[in-house]
């Protein structure tokens, strides 16, 4: 489906970057403020560790006040509604793999999610949301079942004497199966077969009974320990007498001496604990561990182990903030293109120069300071004010499905009117700077739009 929109015979597209670059700036003001850290006073259940990649806390280390928790930022901590909460500043989550797609065959969407965790708000300049869904296909055909030939003749019993079987088979063929399809039903039959001959029964023996009991429950030094004994009957089967079968081969007694007979036991018991281990962490919050040991008396001969654990921790509170690291804001908007040298280059093809900002944001208690360069520089082409001519750019990517759920999903693409720089030795509308005045003569926006099918139900 395609809508067009027509201009004016002359339609003069002012591109106002200046707002733009206002916006930008505001919402950075907003995300500082909201990404303060917030200290709280209640008592939650405080972890070690916080996974951006499935929001779990793990490795719990007890009660505590989150503002004592969060001294750590690499902490997490759940309160009475049970959720995982990190101690960092907001950040986005990695997006998930993508999903199956809805259908097994022919056309269907897969979809991915990422999650904000942390204190503050993640921002989402691009506008990709929580969720992005696209189309796809596992293939181009769907599965047709075939049908089954005729049954084959019966191939000759399985024995020469009394009762067998034989089988006969048939094919997958009448019709073939498509796309990776197949037959419901067995591909082989089989059926009872009399060669009406009597089969000598040769004796087989029975299983091994259980060893009868040992006498006496402990082991004396110094003895020889006491014997126990098992049987077996030949009747597994019993051999024929006509024709006759053979009788079993061997003993139908087995003895051996017991085994494994404990001493006399001692059960075991625990002695005093020790004097707890010193903290585990030197920043935020750790544990302290003690131990005993099961040696008042120690178990002998088999006797009972001590009852309980061995060890025991508890919370540990240094009172002392961990180190937080710094982290990069978002590139300030590039700065005006300024000439290398006194030779003009506004609305010129020759190079210029342009410089853009970042700030590093977060660091406290002794933390790293950000990685990297806090100036970038950059060439441009300075095309501020520039009388340029209209031209209909290239299609652009198919948008992902909107809404991700229900039946009337859609996605889009288009086709906008853009400054003319194919006098340029470059094609990449980002390296020119300022807001060029272009027309577009004749020149026609194109959309298209088409529908994303079997979306998960909302």
């Amino acid at each position: 489906m395609k809508s067009k929109k027509k201009g004016t015979a002359a339609v003069l597209h002012i591109q106002n970057f200046h707002l733009i670059d206002l916006t930008m700036n505001l919402i950075c003001c907003v995300t500082m403020l909201l990404g303060i850290y917030v200290r709280q006073a209640e008592n939650a259940q405080c972890f070690s560790e916080f996974s951006l990649s499935t929001g779990i806390c793990s490795d719990l280390l007890g009660e505590a006040e989150v503002d004592d928790c969060c001294m750590n930022p690499n902490y997490g901590y759940t309160e009475s509604d049970g959720d995982c909460k990190s101690c960092r500043r907001a950040a986005w989550s990695e997006w998930s793999p993508w999903s199956k797609c809805t259908v097994s065959c022919k056309e269907g969407v897969r979809q991915r999610q990422r999650k904000c965790y942390g204190i503050g708000v993640c921002l989402d300049p691009e506008d990709l949301g929580t969720v992005q869904t696209e189309s796809c296909a596992e293939r181009d055909c769907c599965p047709e079942e075939g049908g089954w030939s005729e049954w084959g003749s019966w191939q000759p019993c399985s024995v020469t004497c009394e009762n067998g079987i034989k089988k006969r088979q048939r094919t997958c063929s009448n019709p073939p199966p498509q796309c990776g399809a197949s037959c419901k039903g067995p591909a082989e039959e089989t059926a009872d077969c009399d060669i009406e001959i009597v089969c000598p029964i040769h004796g087989g023996w029975s299983n091994w009974g259980s060893w009868g009991p040992c006498q006496g429950t402990c082991a004396n030094e110094g003895r020889e320990p006491p014997t126990h004994v098992r049987s077996r009957t030949c009747t597994n089967p019993p051999p024929s007498t006509v024709p006759r079968g053979r009788d079993c081969e061997g003993s139908d007694k087995d003895s051996r001496s017991c085994t494994g007979l404990p001493f006399c036991q001692i059960d075991g018991n625990w002695g005093s604990w020790s004097e707890p281990t010193p903290c585990s962490v030197t920043c935020g919050i750790g544990r302290q561990t003690q131990r005993r040991t099961c040696d008042s008396p120690e178990p002998k001969y088999g006797g009972r182990y001590c009852h309980g654990s061995a060890q025991k921790s508890s919370v540990c509170n240094t009172r002392t903030p961990c180190p937080i690291n710094g982290v990069w804001t978002e590139w300030e908007p590039w700065g005006p293109c300024k000439p290398p040298s006194m030779r003009k280059i506004t609305c010129q093809t020759r190079l210029g120069t342009r410089r853009r900002v970042r700030s590093c944001e977060g660091r406290a208690f002794n933390g790293n300071p950000c990685d990297g360069e806090i100036v970038d520089h950059g060439d441009c082409y300075d095309i501020k004010g520039c009388i340029m001519k209209g031209v209909l750019s290239e299609w652009s990517r198919w948008s992902y499905c909107k809404p991700n759920c229900g039946p009337n999903s859609t996605q889009i693409r288009e086709k906008v009117c853009v400054p003319d720089i194919s006098g340029y030795s470059v094609r990449n509308m980002k390296i020119f700077s300022g807001n060029p005045l272009f027309l577009c003569e004749d020149v026609e926006d194109e959309r298209e739009i088409r529908e994303c099918k079997n979306l998960p139900e909302c």
